[in-house]
């Protein structure tokens, strides 16, 4: 890893404070780290509301980008994100532009901070897949009443996140890793993470390795969380699942992150800006300075690490508790708990041990775009999404006689997955987008473009239709999947 230094020689780290309480959590996770003595030198950049605020859409300037091309590795504090509205998180621009494509989450067990399962051990990490899966955020208005989103699966990044956990699992000196996907349901998409989980497996024999259906892990972490270790899974669950597990321990005032890319890394609390908050001085900066061990622990400071998460357990263990914690009785605020960090430093907790780490191996995947090659394809059908109100008697028989003509047949229309047509005596609640999923007619052929267009010409004719997906097979196998009650 190439380490940007300043004239001092010391490590050059790009600094986002953020927005809401993430200026006063930064502030504090610096303070802690100038008083280690570790090498550490901030550049800082701003990202996050007052770059939307400039007006530009991305939240993120120009010169913050040229930083982090930079220096590789960044402190960053929680920025506010549009709800519903606006433009997109700030927060996933920076993942993406950067390709720190693992989120890794920890959570354990602390000193002082009664849960219902203190005293259970609970000790484990959730690593989240962090740039594909519903976060590419291709979202379509296809009809007035239906919107579609996007969900995208690489066999390349489920590789990628894939061998990240199983390094994690050695580098931390754990031994058992399990994979969380609804591939039950989802075949295709979470379903070639269990695939790529399965086989990357077998390079790992020294780590027990076990599949899970993610609503039943979901389950198991609240019924018996000391039960798992590393949970590794795709990004919408991965989110999901690790604000369930922060709150196992005490909350996301406690929750720490990477996000770890081969060329940067970028190191943030699991937690939002909670603006009404700020300035306040009664936020729990723990989860940034949390977030800071584990950065300076990617930097090789692992002296400095160490003595930063012990004396966070003493200062915990010693009662000096934020009011997330024990309310408002009781409560230091923000500075005065910081201060107590800094003064324990050098001691450790009695009974709470820190766990020794190696350094993480980065896996190194091929960047070929087709990382998946195959040796025959074919097109054996489309898929046309139109939108209709006829009922589906009405539009299956338009749609057959539109392409009576041509080399497809209509083989079903589904409504919201579901067939529809033709019928099954089944109930169906009915919206505007009905997908007529059409076939050749020749056994073994392969529909060619022109083809393709043509019927998608003659439907259009009488039909509105918002979207199109070819029925392919790849080396003889279906890339795609069939509707409920779909023969």
């Amino acid at each position: 890893m190439n380490i940007e230094l300043d004239a001092q020689g010391r490590k050059l780290v790009t600094l986002i404070p953020g927005d809401g309480v993430g200026p006063e959590c930064v502030a504090a996770t610096q303070r802690i780290i100038a008083a280690t003595g570790a090498p550490i030198a901030w550049e800082e950049r701003a990202a996050g509301a007052s770059v939307f605020r400039q007006g530009v859409a991305s939240g993120v300037t120009a010169d913050t980008i040229e930083s982090i091309s930079r220096t590789r590795v960044v402190l960053k504090g929680p920025l506010e994100t549009p709800v519903g509205f606006g433009e997109k998180s700030a927060n996933v621009t920076l993942r993406k532009l950067f390709e720190t494509y693992g989120n890794i989450r920890p959570v354990r067990e602390l000193p002082g901070v009664r849960t219902p399962y203190s005293g259970r051990g609970i000790d484990l990490v959730v690593v989240r897949e962090n740039v594909e899966d519903l976060y590419a955020g291709i979202e379509h208005q296809q009809t007035p009443g239906v919107a579609q989103c996007l969900k995208l699966i690489s066999r390349k990044g489920c590789e990628k996140i894939v061998r990240l956990a199983f390094e994690f699992v050695r580098s931390e000196g754990r031994h058992t890793l399990h994979c969380a996907t609804k591939s039950n349901i989802m075949k295709l998409t979470e379903g070639t993470l269990k695939r790529t989980f399965e086989e990357v497996s077998k390079e790992y024999p020294d780590i027990e390795a076990q599949h899970i259906i993610i609503d039943n892990c979901a389950h198991q972490l609240v019924k018996k969380p000391e039960q798992f270790d590393v949970i590794v899974t795709t990004n919408m669950n991965g989110d999901i699942i690790s604000d369930l597990t922060s709150a196992l321990v005490g909350g996301l005032g406690f929750a720490p992150s990477a996000n770890l890319g081969n060329e940067v890394a970028i190191f943030e609390a699991v937690h939002g800006s909670a603006p009404k908050y700020a300035g306040k001085d009664v936020i729990n900066p723990t989860a940034v300075t949390l977030s800071a061990v584990m950065m300076l622990r990617h930097l090789g400071e692992f002296a400095a690490a160490d003595l930063i998460e012990h004396a966070v357990l003493v200062t915990l263990q010693d009662g000096t508790l934020t009011r997330d914690v024990v309310g408002e009785s009781g409560a230091v605020g923000t500075r005065a708990y910081t201060d107590a960090v800094i003064a324990n430093l050098g001691r450790t907790a009695s009974g709470w041990q820190v766990r020794e780490r190696k350094p993480l191996l980065l896996p190194q995947i091929s960047a070929a775009p087709d990382f998946v090659k195959v040796s025959q394809r074919r097109v054996v059908g489309l898929d046309l999404f139109v939108e209709s109100n006829l009922s589906p008697e009405e539009l299956g028989h338009s749609v057959e006689r539109l392409v009576a003509d041509t080399p497809l047949y209509l083989k079903m229309i589904s409504n919201r997955g579901t067939k529809v047509y033709p019928a099954m005596g089944a109930i169906t609640d009915l919206v505007d987008q009905a997908r007529c999923r059409l076939m050749l007619r020749a056994a073994g052929g392969d529909l060619s473009d022109s083809d393709l267009l043509a019927v998608v010409q003659q439907v259009g004719s009488q039909h509105r239709w918002a979207h199109i997906e070819k029925l392919q097979e790849f080396d003889g196998v279906s890339g795609y999947t069939k509707a409920q009650g779909e023969d």
